[in-house]
């Protein structure tokens, strides 16, 4: 699992949830979280907004972690 789901789990949101805070569709909240998709730092700055945090307590460690297994 990684950090972004764990955040929304914690806080007890659904993807359509974080879609609707975000504005924009569920399936393309889904592709994020799943890394389907790649992200703006827009994007990754209001989702961390959405659960006070910075963006590099969500997503750094899954960053570090696709850098890795790239090698």
């Amino acid at each position: 699992m990684n950090n972004l789901q764990k955040y929304r789990i914690k806080h007890s949101y659904s993807c359509q949830d974080m879609a609707d805070k975000l504005n924009i569709s569920k399936s393309f909240y889904w592709q994020i979280e799943n890394g389907k998709r790649r992200l703006s730092y827009e994007v990754a700055f209001n989702i961390a907004k959405i659960f006070k945090t910075k963006p590099d307590n969500i997503f750094y460690d899954d960053y570090l972690h696709k850098e890795k297994t790239r090698n």
